[in-house]
């Protein structure tokens, strides 16, 4: 488990929990000092969320550690400098919160479409290429193809009626035509269904998470249902003009196709 501490001046991180513990040992980290690991909704104090450290032997510290902003729901660490303040005095986006001196760089970081970070992840994206992301549509295909066409083509079958006699009669032709057109309508809500219910509720489709990709917005944080119904809606754009749409995102600096650059979604490998 990967943790981060605050020094008084900047974020420190990530560091093993063995270090942290060491670290609280001699002193270089207090029971003051403000601590977060992944799955922490805020920064806060090690003597509140630290691991316990058996301090009878240990030796003072040279130098009194100076004072920390007490953790509390009103503190947060900006997603830029690390350093921590009260929310009263940041400018909340989404799930981050950035401080007034770091808000030019962040506002320029929004309007390049650049990733915001979050609290404790240093690491940039990953960004999925077009062949890996091809990859994931291919399995996605296959799984539909089990799903839909398997059981037609046992319908068909069962039915007993050959293509040249349906062909022969008019009647069973038309009748044939309306089951197509019904076919199409129960592939298309099916689909899509499969595409809403995955990204919205996981941020990936099965072919995504079995190759350790995921949706994500351009902060980095999850998709919701209602972006990624319109993804699926622009995703058939993307493969309406000639697949053009999905082309560029071999030539895009963050591998975006024309669905990301509508919906305003990058597709990133797991951390």
């Amino acid at each position: 488990m990967n943790w981060y501490y605050h020094d008084g001046k900047q974020q420190v991180g990530p560091i093993a929990e063995a270090q942290l513990i060491e670290l609280r040992r001699s002193g270089a980290i207090t029971a003051d000092t403000m601590v977060w690991r992944e799955g922490m909704a805020n920064w806060a104090r090690y003597q509140e969320v630290g691991p316990a450290v058996d301090l009878g032997t240990a030796p003072p510290p040279a130098t009194p550690a100076p004072p920390m902003i007490q953790s509390n729901s009103q503190d947060a660490a900006c997603v830029e400098c690390g350093k921590v303040f009260p929310k009263a005095q940041m400018i909340p986006h989404g799930a981050a919160h950035v401080c007034a001196g770091c808000k030019p760089l962040f506002m320029q970081k929004l309007a390049e479409g650049a990733r915001i970070g979050i609290p404790g992840r240093t690491a940039p994206a990953r960004f999925a290429g077009f062949w890996i992301r091809f990859c994931a549509r291919f399995i996605d295909g296959i799984i539909m193809s089990i799903l839909l066409y398997v059981p037609m083509f046992i319908i068909i079958l069962a039915s007993g009626h050959s293509i040249e006699r349906t062909l022969g009669n008019n009647q069973e032709f038309g009748m044939m035509q309306l089951l197509v057109l019904c076919w199409e309508l129960i592939w298309f809500v099916i689909y899509g269904g499969y595409e809403i219910f995955f990204i919205g509720k996981y941020g990936a489709t099965p072919g995504k998470m079995a190759l350790r990709l995921r949706v994500v917005t351009a902060e980095g944080q999850p998709v919701q249902y209602g972006r990624a119904t319109g993804r699926f809606f622009a995703n058939m754009l993307s493969g309406m003009i000639c697949y053009i749409g999905y082309i560029i995102a071999g030539f895009d600096d963050q591998k975006r196709a024309l669905h990301d650059h509508i919906c305003n979604t990058r597709v990133v490998f797991k951390d």
